[in-house]
């Protein structure tokens, strides 16, 4: 069946104006306010073109002119991914100009360049300080490469980087035209602010961009020009075989969802797609090369699947050789269908045609959001708005409202009344407008309607609005989920026909006879597939056994990297295997073991090295020259007996989160001290906002063992305390130090009423809880799950302990995995060069990357490598500030019977915070278990005790 795809039809002006007019109200330096402040200015004709070689200022080390760089004539400037630099800009007209560069994608840590625009020192809008430039990716490898198993491998994704002309746009995707800048007459000054990545700059223009013909004028210039249609043409392009993509993360698919899906087969995987859910983020694009024998006029058609986004649609936008056709094909939507169907290009009546060159085309495919845009434009300022409501609310009614107090609400907060009702009024009209285009009412419009509904019947009804505020903020989270849900446009493609008008499409959906032999043969398959080896399991004379225990996607990228780099370099064929993460301890009581076991807790080396179950790495002879790879915090945890039973793979620790807009808004500066934070609490808990300190749930799955909490061993390490004595014979938590330290961890519970349980990051989001302690692994949460507030938050150090020498102490303590090899491995010099291969910056680096590009920005590895850390995709900005902090992290040794002091210091705090008990009592009674749980198994083990 075909199905023909039209342009999508614009929302008319009069709604987009609407739309419009909600967002500037609520925020005035976004871009539709700097537009209106300039809707009078002319757009004038003129192109002014400025060479970076040019620059009139630069600040930071690492800027360089070039010469004839990368095949290109003349002269051009290097921009590091630190400083900034400014041009001289010579206006003679002034108005609003498009502004686009000419540059080169500097080698870097493989993610998008990312500058910040200024126009004579401010930047003028939000969006301008956030411009990403494309870097561009290919297969490393013409062929698919199979393993012995006969599956194809998903091919390494490389770069291959080229000049490439870009206008400025909105990152967000919010906007489907280039950013116009205003400048006045005269000479002015435009500075590029380096955020990541380098990048080396030829030219900057400031020009006119010219919107594309409508097809109908498009198609009377084929006539003038006598470009007729061709007959009997018909070409197949594979999808997964495009030339090029904008991010790594765009690599072929194997699909084994449907028999027709090209190349097909029933168990074994086929690299055979691309896109899905990867391909979704707005300005992703992907290309292909078209040979075509016969110039003239053909028709397009896809072989696709959108099974995502039911009652909404996938949008993208295609350029052909550098160049969109049409207007209709800025806008073409992908409805949602769960089979894999034929779509032609083109209105019911007649598909489109496109005039192709003889030789190679390039047609391109982009992520574009199209008329949702606006629709999200008008949610995000909805949530700000109700988030900001939210908060004032919060402040008169606190958090557990009283349900039988009139709080006075709609008196005490005059424009609250208003707030909901145009807020109602304003999401409806999304709603509607979603189900007046799809045609249907899906779960992605019932957040809105459930919204709306409760928000209405709050301003009917404003006496109950206290004791609703949690679903109120429910429904506001979930608004800012469905704000995420809906700009991705995940799309898969099998293949592009590229065919004469009238040609007949091969069949896109499988008839029953085949789904049913397909379904029968992926039955019986199952029983025959081995699904935990990964990749090829050839074994070589020297051969070891490595076994992981996260998911399949990172048992790939390790199994490419091992069999890339390790195998080739030393002989050693390893044979990686995917299990479950607890069945280490019976396979190796069993004897069937593996050699290395990674990705292990941080308490499993130490319970292992007691009972003579893992290697001492101490003894190899250089040893010492690969921890230098480590901070010794990172190495601590593994020490026992003279000896090191592990190497570090990850390693977390704290830092402090804050929301900047909040805390300007409540005059509060970010604090430095213990001390700051206790006057900020105050100003916090006036307004009903509370500041977090993380504690384990104790009752979560999976929590078999609870390490020391961390918010208490930052107190108790910035204060010079430890959790054990010297000897690690007994527990130093008797101490001076480490009760004042409980008594003032405890206190922030008893005294200040911090809460024992909250969702942070969503907390954070809304507002609730502007300022907290966390793993900065919430930075990839939040950078990726909370879009709304992207540049309202940051991360610093922790607050610090002021000492008697007048330092300030950061200290925190870490939590790692690590990699390990088992004492009864018969191969434990092969596994020491797996281990020093693993651990090393490239391999590391690479592992990094390849996570990111397979699974996005949320999957930055936290690498406990110091110098692969540097070089992962972090803004530079960013890594400052965790490389300060990563300065002050202290590792908490493991010890014997040590899984008894996380569990009673936890046992203890709830003591004093439920039952109210004495903080030293409650903690001495609970180190004399601690101290009798080490001794027995120091007794246990034969160590002096």
């Amino acid at each position: 069946m075909l199905h023909s795809i039209n342009s999508a039809k614009p929302i008319s002006n009069h709604g987009l104006a609407e739309f419009t007019a909600v967002i500037n109200d609520s925020n005035e330096d976004s871009y539709e306010h700097y537009l209106d402040l300039h809707s009078s200015a002319k757009k004038p004709e003129t192109t002014i073109r400025i060479e970076g070689e040019n620059y009139i200022e630069s600040d930071g080390e690492g800027f360089q002119i070039f010469d004839d760089f990368e095949g290109l004539d003349g002269k051009a400037v290097l921009t590091p991914e630190q400083g900034t630099i400014t041009w001289n800009v010579p206006v003679e007209e002034s108005g609003l100009y498009n502004v686009r560069i000419h540059y080169y994608p500097m080698e870097g840590k493989s993610s998008a360049i990312e500058r910040e625009i200024r126009i004579n020192g401010e930047v003028p809008f939000n969006g301008a300080d956030f411009i990403l430039f494309d870097r561009v990716w290919g297969n490393e490898n013409d062929e698919i490469i199979k393993d012995n198993r006969d599956n194809e491998l998903r091919p390494r994704q490389v770069e291959q980087p080229e000049w490439l002309t870009t206008p400025f746009i909105d990152s967000n995707g919010y906007f489907n035209e280039p950013y116009f800048f205003h400048f006045e007459e005269g000479n002015q000054e435009i500075t590029f602010v380096s955020k990541r990545e380098p990048m080396v700059i030829d030219y900057i223009e400031f020009y006119q961009h010219v919107p594309a013909k409508s097809y109908e004028e498009v198609k009377q210039d084929y006539q003038d020009e006598g470009i007729e249609a061709t007959q009997g043409q018909f070409i197949k392009v594979q999808a997964e075989d495009a030339i090029r993509k904008s991010s790594p993360t765009l690599f072929p698919l194997a699909d084994r969802s449907s028999p027709t899906v090209e190349p097909y087969h029933v168990s074994k995987l086929r690299i055979n797609t691309i896109g899905g859910v990867n391909w979704k983020q707005p300005g992703q694009w992907i290309e292909w090369e078209v040979e075509v024998e016969e110039e003239g006029l053909y028709q397009i058609a896809f072989k696709r699947k959108q099974d995502l986004l039911r009652g909404v649609y996938s949008t993208r936008s295609i350029m052909i050789n550098g160049e969109q056709p049409f207007q209709e094909m800025n806008l073409i939507r992908f409805n949602y269908n769960l089979n894999w169907q034929n779509d032609v290009l083109g209105t019911e009546e007649e598909p489109y045609l496109f005039h192709l060159k003889e030789g190679t085309n390039q047609i391109r495919m982009m992520v574009t959001l199209g008329d949702i845009a606006p629709l999200l434009r008008t949610i995000e300022s909805s949530v700000l708005e109700l988030n900001e409501m939210y908060r004032k609310i919060l402040m008169i009614t606190s958090n557990t409202p009283d349900p039988l107090r009139d709080y006075q609400l709609e008196r005490r907060i005059p424009d609250m009344l208003d707030v909901f009702t145009e807020q109602a009024e304003t999401i409806r009209s999304v709603a509607d407008y979603l189900e007046a285009t799809t045609g249907e009412r899906s779960d992605k419009v019932a957040v809105l309607h459930s919204t709306v509904v409760q928000l209405e019947d709050m301003v009917k009804n404003p006496h109950t609005i206290a004791r609703r505020l949690d679903t109120y903020k429910l429904n506001v989270g979930g608004l800012g989920t469905w704000l995420q849900t809906v700009r991705e446009q995940p799309l898969t493609l099998d293949y592009l026909v590229i065919s004469s008008p009238g040609e007949e499409l091969p069949k896109a959906e499988a008839n029953v006879l085949e789904r049913t032999k397909h379904e029968i043969g992926a039955f019986f398959a199952s029983y025959t597939e081995d699904y935990d080896s990964i990749g090829n399991t050839d074994m070589l004379d020297e051969s070891i056994t490595v076994w992981i225990t996260t998911g399949r996607d990172q048992a790939q990228i390790l199994k490419a990297l091992i069999d890339d780099t390790f195998t080739s370099e030393t002989g050693i064929s390893v044979n990686l295997r995917l299990v479950p993460a607890n069945i280490l301890l019976p396979a190796t009581l069993a004897d069937e073991g593996p050699d290395v076991a990674l990705q292990i807790g941080e308490d499993v080396p130490v319970n292992y090295a007691m009972r003579n179950a893992a290697a001492d790495l101490s003894g190899f002879d250089d040893f010492n020259d690969v921890t230098e790879r480590f901070r010794e915090s990172a190495i601590l945890p593994y020490r026992f007996n003279n000896g090191v039973f592990a190497l570090p793979e990850t390693q977390m620790f704290p830092v402090l989160f804050y929301r900047k807009d909040i805390l300007e808004e409540l005059n509060l500066e970010v604090p430095e001290t213990w001390e700051d934070v206790y006057s900020m609490i105050s100003v916090l808990q006036r307004n009903n906002l509370e500041f977090y300190l993380q504690i384990d749930d104790p009752m979560a799955e999976g929590n078999t063992v609870i390490g020391p909490n961390p918010a208490f061993s930052m107190l108790l390490y910035q204060n010079n305390g430890e959790f054990y004595q010297e000897d690690q014979k007994a527990s130093a938590l008797d101490s001076e130090i480490s009760i004042e330290a409980f008594n003032q961890w405890t206190q922030f519970y008893t005294n200040y009423k911090f809460p024992l349980m909250a969702d942070f990051p969503n907390r954070f989001r809304v507002g609730e809880m502007p300022i907290g302690i966390a793993d900065y692994a919430t930075y990839n949460m939040l950078s990726v799950l909370a879009p709304e507030i992207r540049g309202l938050w940051e991360f610093t150090l922790v607050p610090g302990t002021e000492l008697e020498n007048g330092q300030i102490s950061h200290n925190v303590s870490s939590s790692s995995t690590a990699v390990m090899i088992l004492e009864n491995s018969d191969q434990k010099d092969e596994s020491w060069e797996f281990l020093k291969w693993w651990t090393e910056r490239e391999t590391q680096i690479y592992f990094g990357r390849e996570m990111e590009s397979l699974l996005g920005e949320a999957a930055r590895y936290p690498t406990a490598n110091i110098e692969a850390l540097e070089e992962l995709p972090w803004p530079v900005e960013d890594y400052q500030n965790l490389e300060t902090q990563w300065q002050w992290v202290q590792g908490i040794p493991q010890v014997p019977g040590g899984y008894f002091t996380g569990r009673h210091l936890d046992n203890a705090f709830r003591r004093v915070v439920n039952a109210n008990e004495n903080p030293r009592e409650a903690l001495a009674d609970y180190i004399r278990y601690i101290n009798d749980e080490i001794e027995i198994k120091r007794k246990e083990f034969n160590l002096p005790y």
